[in-house]
């Protein structure tokens, strides 16, 4: 039988193409080591025509952001008739906005923060929000764009009004939870774990802290109560579930932790598209249960379908 063709889609035009160009590296040599017919495709705005004259019996979606991984190539992959790996239409543009997110996640009984929408243009000098907050795109991943405010800031971030500020005016305002940065990958319905993550040199689990050797360290399984663990490990199948993600997802969480071990538990977003680099996250936590990168990549184009 031969070897099924797979086209690793990865790069574009966005923010976060240096990650995506990672992880479409990383995916593409471990399926070749898995034995597939590897294509790697550094996506542009021809992707629709390069695709159809390529003609893959599957897509490897490596692509981080905006168009990757909000439902549009998804959307061109339908048309197409290619089974591709990860999220499907609804869920990726769906988990890919903030504010529709949350809302999914909040009726179905899984906690998130406070949050206001803003325009830059409005804030000027008076805080939108009691200090300390967030300011965050609501369409941006990899943390591009996240602005923190502390508590002794006297006036919102001046950055907001920058004539070259790079994303979107309008954005999501939310109320910031001090604590421990928590995260659990969701497998086929089935939790992989809960890392605690812990940035090096940086205020916050930032750009560099993600992908930067040395940048974080990741701690796991994380050191919290039984009882914490498997409360995250529930929530994060439950919004996998909710948001009707399909694959491999990973849910990011804030800990503020009590003495007693007890604590206030908030969810901040899904990610339907993970990293998949060298200091990824769900690989990390796939090794934990036993599962090589290749197995973990093979068993994504396996699971790869149309109609997610």
């Amino acid at each position: 039988m031969a070897a099924k063709h797979v086209a690793v889609l990865m790069g574009g035009w966005v923010n976060e193409r240096p990650v995506s160009l990672a992880s479409g590296k990383g995916c593409a040599d471990a399926l070749e080591e898995a034995g597939y017919k590897v294509s790697r495709i550094d996506v542009d705005r021809d992707i629709s025509a390069v695709l159809k004259n390529l003609k893959p019996d599957v897509v490897f979606n490596a692509l981080h952001g905006p168009f990757g991984e909000d439902g549009c190539v998804q959307g061109i992959l339908e048309v197409l008739n290619i089974p591709y790996t990860h999220s499907g239409v609804m869920a990726s543009s769906l988990a890919m906005n903030k504010v529709k997110a949350k809302a999914v996640m909040a009726a179905a009984g899984i906690p998130v923060a406070e949050h206001l929408i803003v325009n830059r243009h409005d804030i000027g000098r008076t805080h939108p929000m009691e200090p300390p907050y967030v300011l965050k795109p609501i369409n941006e991943g990899s943390s591009f764009g996240v602005l923190i405010v502390k508590e002794d800031q006297e006036f919102p971030p001046q950055e907001l009004g920058r004539a070259d500020w790079p994303y979107p005016d309008v954005l999501m305002c939310e109320k910031f939870i001090r604590g421990r940065e928590l995260t659990c990958a969701v497998m086929n319905d089935t939790a992989l774990g809960v890392i605690d993550i812990v940035p090096v040199g940086h205020g916050f689990y930032d750009y560099d802290a993600k992908y930067a050797q040395g940048g974080s360290k990741h701690i796991l399984p994380a050191k919290i109560s039984p009882i914490v663990y498997q409360t995250i490990e529930t929530l994060a199948v439950k919004a996998h579930q909710a948001l009707g993600c399909r694959g491999v997802s990973r849910a990011d969480f804030r800990f503020d932790e009590k003495e007693d071990g007890t604590g206030t538990l908030i969810c901040l977003e899904v990610n339907t598209q993970p990293g998949m680099t060298p200091t990824s996250l769900v690989p990390e936590m796939a090794a934990h249960k036993g599962m090589s990168f290749k197995d973990l990549v093979s068993w994504m184009v396996e699971d790869a379908s149309c109609c997610r």
